[in-house]
């Protein structure tokens, strides 16, 4: 396969569910050919997720792709190649908080909810099992009150019993500040460290591979994805899947088909 030119290479940071990732947990095997084969042309293709680090390794090993960096947690966790470790990353930088004032100010609200805390080490505590995630991996149930301590990379908190413009007014409300949020499907809210997105994580390796503002590339269907589509988007390509709300969608300067339709192969086929 031609290389590019190393003037033409592009950092490309995807994000995994929504955008990789169809409702079934499944990646199109086309998707996959054309991960794999932007990423043997030459250009940086990185995955950039809310995820915990052991949800993020499985999904580059089916992509069989392994770039230099890998963004988890929304950006509270940055992880570097190292094959001398056991998943073939290190954690590179971690930003952590106290969750105990933002938990006990959320649970005020919700008192029904669900919560969650991965911490820095990559674990995850939760007083429920909370849908949609692998309560396997490095995974404790605790007590709500076990949770305020611990130096949080990310805080979960679930509300099943809303619906989900009943639970955006609720987290209105709440006012959060000193913290970065988002929302994610239905009632599903993200927090993370003030000023922590997966945009902040990504300038930090744009800056340590010397991409130029110019060859950014970001895709993504979530509000937890903005930021980074927004930080591509301005000189670069900021793409939002056909499956993102129109909020997503009015950041980015570009605007491919829904997951289930191959959106990101016709949007991966433009780079060179």
């Amino acid at each position: 396969m031609t290389q590019v030119a190393p003037e033409d290479r592009w950092l490309v940071a995807l994000d995994v569910d929504g955008t990789l990732l169809t409702h079934r947990g499944d990646v199109a095997p086309e998707v996959v050919e054309a991960v794999r084969a932007a990423a043997a042309r030459g250009h940086e293709v990185m995955l950039a997720t809310g995820r915990a680090l052991v949800e993020t390794i499985p999904v580059l090993r089916q992509l069989d792709i392994w770039p230099e960096y890998v963004v988890c947690s929304n950006g509270a966790m940055l992880l570097k190649r190292d094959p001398l470790a056991d998943d073939g990353y290190v954690k590179h930088h971690v930003e952590t908080f106290r969750p105990e004032n933002v938990l006990n100010l959320v649970k005020g609200h919700l008192p029904e909810g669900m919560y969650a805390v991965e911490d820095e080490f990559g674990d995850y505590y939760f007083t429920e099992p909370i849908p949609g995630v692998d309560h396997n991996l490095l995974a404790h149930q605790v007590k709500f009150e076990e949770l305020l301590n611990l130096r949080a990379t990310r805080v979960v908190v679930v509300s099943p019993d809303h619906e989900t413009e009943d639970f955006l007014q609720v987290v209105e409300r709440i006012g959060l500040k000193q913290v970065s949020y988002s929302i994610g499907w239905a009632a599903w809210l993200d927090i993370a460290p003030e000023g922590v997105s997966k945009a902040s994580a990504l300038e930090k390796v744009r800056e340590a591979l010397g991409f130029p503002r110019t060859r950014l590339f970001a895709a993504g269907d979530g509000n937890n994805d903005i930021q980074m589509i927004e930080w591509a988007a301005q000189l670069g390509r900021g793409v939002a899947m056909g499956n993102a709300e129109p909020e997503i969608k009015a950041v980015a300067n570009e605007v491919c088909g829904q997951v289930h339709e191959l959106g990101l192969l016709e949007a991966l086929n433009k780079l060179p």
